[in-house]
């Protein structure tokens, strides 16, 4: 027997009514079990230690655990991957960064959109990096750099943390924004980068202030500025390379979190007041503060924001890094 169009209609409408019900039932009582945070990145790191302070706010304020899950493997695409294809329920999130949101997707083919496959929850933090100088180079501030290198082409040396890091990334927008020539000298991180900094065996590199400021304080570096329109609270004397006479030679890896695309609105409300009330918390900040993270404005710290960030940090970075010929792995 064929249902007539009106009935057909009809069990649509219940049907879709039915699933909206469920949906919002889900939402009401969610979260009704642990949730999981994917962590694409070693346990120790600085990253995994910020991923933890914010789950296990984020655990106090949702009354569920927040089991922090470290899924590593092509430069963090492995555990990204596994958050694109989970279920849109908010049980599953990915703590995720500059590295793994932007550069691997320029760098690496990659089995899922890293905009168009994630909904976004909230930006965490950024941390703004600083061009450092060894120590007897014959220049004192941003400009005499620029100078220099410019009476000295292809003869300077910038030590990076390896193909495609920031530190790499952000060398290769200073020869783009200034118009000199040198050459990136990669090197397993950061740490051994400043070593050789110190010593004098490379020139110039552009690093974390972690790394960099417990040398610049010793007196063993000198830092021209940090690469971002504010000055950084645990360097207030460097200027930015803003006020540095470079405005908008900016880099500032970060870090956010997203749930798999098609997650509900309210869930992903629920999720953003959690990291929301975590980010406010006096004690929270002081730890981040402590590493050097910088936590935007309550504004910044909403979905909507992050979506619009994350789409402009590709649109500002893929064309460089693809122009450059970079290749992940």
């Amino acid at each position: 027997m064929q249902l007539h169009r009106r009935q057909l209609l009809r069990l649509a409408a219940s049907a879709a009514a039915l699933s909206a019900g469920l949906h919002s039932a889900a939402a009401q009582t969610f979260p009704a079990h642990p949730i999981t945070m994917v962590v694409p990145v070693s346990a120790g790191g600085a990253m995994d230690t910020l991923a933890r302070i914010v789950a296990q706010g984020m655990a106090a304020s949702l009354g569920q655990p927040v089991i922090v899950e470290n899924v590593t493997g092509a430069s963090g695409s492995i555990g990204v991957g596994r958050v694109a294809r989970a279920a849109p329920d908010g049980y599953t999130l990915v703590y995720g960064a500059f590295a793994t949101h932007v550069v691997s997707g320029a760098t690496m083919t990659l089995p899922f959109d890293v905009l168009g496959d994630f909904a976004p929850v909230a930006l965490i933090s950024a941390t703004p990096w600083l061009i450092a100088v060894k120590k007897d180079l014959p220049v004192n501030d941003l400009n005499g750099l620029i100078a220099w290198l410019k009476a000295n082409p292809d003869k300077a040396s910038l030590g990076t943390a390896g193909v495609g890091s920031p530190s790499h990334i952000a060398g290769m927008l200073l020869q783009n924004f200034t118009g000199t020539r040198f050459q990136l000298v990669p090197y397993r991180g950061t740490a051994p980068a400043a070593q050789d900094l110190v010593s004098g065996q490379i020139d110039m590199s552009i690093l974390d202030p972690v790394t960099c400021l417990p040398q610049l304080r010793a007196g063993r570096i000198k830092v021209l500025a940090v690469m971002a329109k504010s000055r950084t609270a645990n360097a207030s004397d460097v200027p930015t390379v803003d006020e540095a006479g470079s405005p908008g030679l900016h880099i500032a890896p970060w870090q956010a979190i997203w749930a798999p695309k098609g997650t509900p609105n309210d869930i992903i409300a629920k999720l953003n007041g959690a990291v929301v009330k975590t980010l406010a918390d006096p004690a929270v900040r002081a730890k981040l503060t402590e590493q050097s993270y910088e936590v935007g404005p309550r504004e910044e710290q909403t979905p909507e924001y992050l979506g619009a960030f994350h789409k402009a940090e590709v649109e500002k970075w893929w064309p460089i890094i693809k122009a450059a010929g970079i290749k992940g792995g």
